[in-house]
């Protein structure tokens, strides 16, 4: 009986000392979201269909709780089964976080249900009034929705020019999404739309007529950077600054700085093509992805990639770049001299994403031990099979382990995911996740992470002085017991979504902050110290820290 309690005491501290194992729990219904994605008619037939659409993540009402924006699909004439007309009424669906773990629509209310397919959406604050407008990004035309304050949008589309051509290559403009920047430091945010494939809906492979075409078989859509202008309309300078590729298959963009020479740089995944590295020059841009390694997957293809999602692996202070895509993804290790390393087999990521059809994925640390983490949303493209979706522990210097199966049982259920985006809903300081499907059930999945394990955490939200064109791509280094982290203030990396825009830091078993260090995009930079954790906190440019 003395043994017995001593391990029964022995447990009880272990427990309290190191926390309970974080599980995530699906609580999408009890959260009150209802929403049903179409892909426009039930019999999966073309690639428009198998695209899916995404998610985006912002607080729209400055209640300081994240709110969720999710895209769907309709019913198209000439494109869906005639059957599916019973789906020509769906739309995009906006749900306001209550606060209180649950979630109420109001999409009506907000005037954002869209009157196209949509695909992505971007969460930005373009007039500076302290209120998160949304760019939507259509397989149609792009709207862009101003907010009011109120609780509504407007569409202002037409005074921006932003809602792109009717038709590109000879069909309908495809939009995956937008990355908004300031590209050309003038103090205004410009923006560069991702664009895919020129979709010929009547267009099958005469050898295998039953399986949709492969994208390779399509022209492509060049994607376009609009540059601010002094009255406030977005001006077409592609050809200006040398990105003008009209056979490109955009499917992600991300801008960072990658080669830390004080420019932001945009990667471009490609559908079935090299990726493009854009590297920013005086006159432009110039594509390196090849010289840096980044341009095809480890069998030197160019593969189905989804999307570029960055963050330091390894803790190296060097940004690196984890691509989903249809194989097995690609990530690739920042040397820092511009170049390079897959390390997608030795990493352990081949071995665990093979085969699955990676869609949405993102780094992030899921524990707040202080290393980035890896979750993936899985499905086959050609036809509709399910795939299980992947979590994947990172052991600090950059190598992954699949150990979803022991946090949760949505890891072990197939489902086919399309998007995918990190929030904390709750603000309990442990990030949360949300996926959307495109299978028979067509429900998101929100999976509340349990955060039991003790381990302390900051949010931080940067807001420039002139609004957020020196904010976005801005990196921030955070100095704890002796570690250091290096961030990048860039939400827009993950396939067709966009994360909770607060960068979130694990901190493990420290307890105070030693130092935080921005650079802020128009080269000035500020050091604070001292900073206590487990708080989510503003940081106002030239004024520091300010009331949430």
């Amino acid at each position: 009986m003395k043994f017995r309690n001593t391990v029964f005491i022995f447990f009880i501290f272990f427990s309290t000392a190191y926390g309970q194992k974080i599980m995530f729990t699906d609580v999408t219904q009890k959260a009150g979201i209802n929403f049903r994605y179409t892909f426009g008619d039930n019999s999966y037939q073309n690639i428009l269909e198998s695209s899916g659409s995404g998610i985006t993540i912002f607080d729209y009402n400055n209640d300081g709780f994240m709110d969720i924006y999710l895209l769907n699909g309709r019913y198209l004439e000439g494109i869906s089964d005639s059957k599916g007309k019973i789906y020509k009424n769906f739309h995009n669906e906006l749900y306001k976080n209550n606060g209180n773990g649950t979630f109420t629509n109001v999409t009506k209310k907000a005037r954002v249900e869209g009157n196209y397919w949509g695909m992505a959406a971007s969460a930005i604050d373009l007039d500076n009034d302290g209120f998160q407008d949304l760019y939507v990004l259509n397989f149609g035309k792009n709207v862009f929705y101003h907010n009011n304050g109120n609780g509504t949008f407007s569409d202002i589309t037409t005074s921006l020019n932003l809602s792109g051509p009717d038709k590109l290559n000879g069909f309908t403009k495809w939009s995956i999404g937008a990355s908004f920047w300031d590209y050309n430091k003038d103090g205004k945010l410009d923006v560069m739309v991702g664009n895919f494939m020129a979709f010929n809906p009547s267009y099958f492979t005469p050898s295998s007529p039953d399986m949709m075409p492969s994208p390779a078989e399509y022209d492509g859509q060049a994607s376009f950077l609009y540059e601010q202008q002094s009255n406030g309309k977005f001006l077409d300078v592609t050809s200006k600054n040398n990105l003008l590729f009209p056979q490109s298959k955009c499917m992600g963009l991300s801008i960072f700085d990658f080669d830390n020479d004080g420019d932001l740089d945009i990667f471009q995944a490609n559908d079935h093509q090299l990726n493009f590295l854009f590297k920013k020059e005086k006159d432009g841009f110039k594509d390196v992805a090849i010289q840096s390694g980044v341009a095809a997957n480890n069998k030197g293809i160019g593969t189905g990639s989804m999307h570029p999602t960055i963050g330091d692996i390894n803790g190296d202070g060097l940004i690196d770049i984890l691509v989903s895509d249809l194989d097995h993804g690609a990530l690739y290790l920042n040397k820092g001299n511009g170049l390079y390393e897959d390390v997608t087999v030795k990493s352990g990521v081949a071995a665990a994403m093979l085969g699955k059809g990676g869609w949405g994925a993102a780094l992030f640390d899921f524990d707040n031990d202080g290393d980035l983490d890896l979750v993936a949303a899985n499905g086959t493209a050609e036809k509709l099979i399910l795939q299980y979706p992947l979590l994947m522990e990172n052991d600090g210097k950059g190598n992954f382990k699949n150990i979803g199966q022991k946090h949760g049982s949505y890891f072990l259920t197939k489902r086919s995911g399309r998007g995918l985006a990190i929030l904390d809903y709750n603000n309990d300081g442990f990030l949360d996740i949300v996926i959307s499907h495109l299978d028979k059930l067509g429900v998101p999945s929100l999976l509340k992470n349990s955060g039991d394990n003790g381990n302390q955490w900051l949010g931080l939200t940067l807001k420039g002085k002139n609004g957020p064109s020196s904010t976005i791509g801005a990196t921030v280094v955070v100095t704890s017991g002796g570690k250091k982290q290096v961030f990048v203030n860039q939400w827009a990396t993950s396939y067709l979504s966009n994360n909770d825009q607060r960068l979130h830091i694990g901190l493990g078993k420290n307890k105070i902050i030693d130092s935080i260090e921005i650079n802020w995009t128009n080269g000035n930079k500020e050091i604070y110290k001292n900073i206590k954790t487990n708080q989510y906190v503003i940081i106002l440019e030239g004024k520091g820290f300010v009331k949430k």
